[in-house]
C-alpha cells in the first residue's frame, strides 16, 4: 500500500501542476496505468510476505537456539550423574578394601591360632593317643579320662581349623568384591571422563551456534528494519518485544494448560473417592439387610432353635488408606531461596557450584545446603533423594525439574520455586542466574520438595 500511494501521490501531483500551469492533460503516460498499479500491489504484498518470512525465521532461529541449550543441559546433567556414580562407586571400593584387609587381618589370626594348636597337638601327641591313653592308664576310668581329653584336643584343632577355613573364605569374598568394586570405580572414572569430553563438546556446539544464531538474528533484523523502513535498533526494540509477548503468551497458555490438567486430576480423585464411599455404604447396607432377615427367619422357625445359631453379619471392609499428603516444607527453605537470590546475575558454568558459578544442580545443591538440606550436585538425584509432589501442592523453597521422557531418569533440568509462578534458575552458557517464569521455557513435568 506504501509503494501504491506513493504512486498516487506522484500522478495526482503531475495532475495538480499540469493543471495550474493551464496544460490539459492528455497523455495517457503521465497517469499510473493499470499496470502500475497492480505492479505495485504485487510489490506492497510481496513486501509483507517477505516481513512474515524474516520473522518466521527469526521464530526457527529462536527454536534452534532452545534445541541447541536442551542438547548441551542433557549433557552437562549426564556429566553430573558420571560424576555422582563415580563417587559413589570410589566409596564402594573402599569400604571393599577397608572389609578386605579386616578379612585378611583375620585370617592371618587364625592361621597363627590354627599353626599354635597343631604345634601343641604334636607335642602332646605321645600322651594323647588312643594306645597309650589304654596301656598306661590303671583302670578303666583312667582310660575314659584319657580317651575325652583326646577326643577334646581332636575337637578343638577341628574347632580352629574350621574358623581359619570360614576366615579365608570370606577373606577370598571380600578380595573378589574389592576387585570387582575397583573395577566398577575405574569404569565409572571412565564413564565420567566421556561424560564430560561429551559435555563439553555440546557446551562448545550450544555456544558456536549461539554465535551463529545471534549473527543470523543480526542479518534478518537489518533485513526486517529494511523491509520496514526504519532503523536496525528500532527493528530490534520490536523484534524483542515481539519475542518477549509472544514468550509470556506461551508460558500463560501452559500454565492454563497446567491448571486445566490439575483440574481434570482433582475431579478424577474426588470421584474415585466418592465411588469408594459409595461402594462402602452398600456393603455396610448390605450387611445390616443380611443381619436383619437372618435373624427373622431364625424368629420365626419355631421358638429359636439353639442348633442353628444366627449368622453373624459380615464385617465391613475398612476403608482404603489415603495416599500420604506430602511433607511441610522444610524449615530452611527462607534460607535456600534467599541464597538462590543471593547469586543472580552470577554466570552460568557447566559442572559447577559455585562460589561465583553455578550450572542448574549445583544452584539447587547450594541453595538448599545453605538451607540445611545435603543434596547431590546432579537434578535426577535430587529429585529421588526428595518427596515427589503434584504442581498443585507447590510451595517456595521446592525443586522444579524438566525431562524429556516421564520416567524420571530422563530430568536434565533443576531450578528453584520461589512462589507465584516464578522461580530462580541457571539455565545455560551465555544467560545468567535469574528469575524467571516456571513456564518460559516448556512446564516442568516433576515436583518435589527437599
Amino acid at each position: 500500500m506504501r509503494a501504491l500511494g506513493i504512486a498516487s501521490a506522484i500522478a495526482l501531483t503531475m495532475v495538480v501542476g499540469s493543471t495550474v500551469a493551464g496544460v490539459a492533460v492528455a497523455d495517457d503516460d503521465t497517469m499510473p496505468s493499470r499496470r502500475d498499479v497492480h505492479e505495485a500491489r504485487v510489490a506492497v504484498r510481496d513486501k509483507a510476505a517477505d516481513v512474515e518470512s524474516v520473522r518466521a525465521q527469526l521464530v526457527l532461529a529462536n527454536q534452534r537456539l532452545q534445541s541447541s541449550a536442551q542438547a548441551a543441559a542433557q549433557a552437562a546433567e549426564a556429566y553430573n550423574g558420571a560424576r555422582w556414580e563415580l563417587t559413589r562407586a570410589r566409596a564402594a571400593a573402599r569400604d571393599a578394601r577397608q572389609r578386605s584387609e579386616i578379612a585378611g587381618a583375620d585370617v592371618e589370626r587364625q592361621r597363627l591360632v590354627y599353626g599354635d594348636a597343631v604345634v601343641s597337638s604334636y607335642e602332646m601327641a605321645p600322651g594323647l593317643t588312643a594306645l597309650s591313653a589304654i596301656a598306661e592308664s590303671d583302670g578303666i576310668q583312667t582310660v575314659i579320662e584319657r580317651a575325652t581329653t583326646v577326643r577334646n584336643a581332636e575337637d578343638a584343632l577341628d574347632h580352629h581349623y574350621d574358623e581359619f577355613r570360614a576366615a579365608a573364605t570370606l577373606a577370598d569374598v571380600a578380595t573378589r568384591q574389592a576387585q570387582e568394586t575397583s573395577a566398577a570405580a575405574t569404569a565409572a572414572a571412565d564413564k565420567a571422563r566421556a561424560a564430560r569430553d561429551a559435555a563439553r563438546a555440546a557446551a562448545d556446539s550450544a555456544a558456536a551456534q549461539s554465535q551463529s544464531i545471534a549473527d543470523e538474528k543480526s542479518r534478518l533484523i537489518a533485513q526486517l528494519a529494511e523491509l520496514q523502513h526504519v532503523s536496525v535498533q528500532l527493528a530490534e526494540r520490536r523484534q524483542a518485544a515481539l519475542e518477549a509477548k509472544a514468550a509470556a503468551a506461551a508460558a500463560a497458555a501452559a500454565q492454563h494448560q497446567q491448571e486445566l490438567l490439575e483440574q481434570q486430576q482433582a475431579q478424577q480423585q474426588a470421584q474415585q473417592e466418592a465411588q469408594q464411599q459409595q461402594q462402602q455404604q452398600e456393603a455396610a447396607s448390605n450387611g445390616g439387610s443380611n443381619g436383619g432377615s437372618s435373624g427373622g427367619s431364625n424368629g420365626g422357625s419355631g421358638g429359636g432353635s439353639h442348633d442353628n445359631p444366627s449368622t453373624p453379619a459380615p464385617s465391613t471392609p475398612p476403608p482404603p488408606p489415603a495416599p500420604p499428603a506430602p511433607p511441610a516444607p522444610a524449615s530452611g527453605a527462607p534460607a535456600a531461596i534467599a541464597f538462590a537470590r543471593a547469586q543472580l546475575g552470577e554466570p552460568y558454568r557447566w559442572g559447577a557450584a559455585g562460589p561465583d558459578a553455578w550450572d542448574c544442580s549445583g544452584l539447587t545443591m547450594g541453595a538448599w545446603g545453605a538451607g540445611g538440606r545435603s543434596l547431590p550436585h546432579y537434578s535426577v538425584a535430587q529429585y529421588e533423594q526428595s518427596t515427589p509432589i503434584s504442581a498443585s501442592s507447590l510451595q517456595p523453597g521446592d525443586l522444579l525439574f524438566w525431562g524429556s521422557s516421564s520416567a524420571p531418569s530422563s530430568i536434565f533440568h533443576v531450578a528453584l520455586y520461589i512462589g507465584g509462578g516464578q522461580m530462580i534458575h541457571a539455565p545455560r552458557t551465555g544467560q545468567p542466574v535469574q528469575v524467571a517464569s516456571m513456564y518460559y521455557w516448556t512446564p516442568p513435568n516433576f515436583f518435589a520438595r527437599p
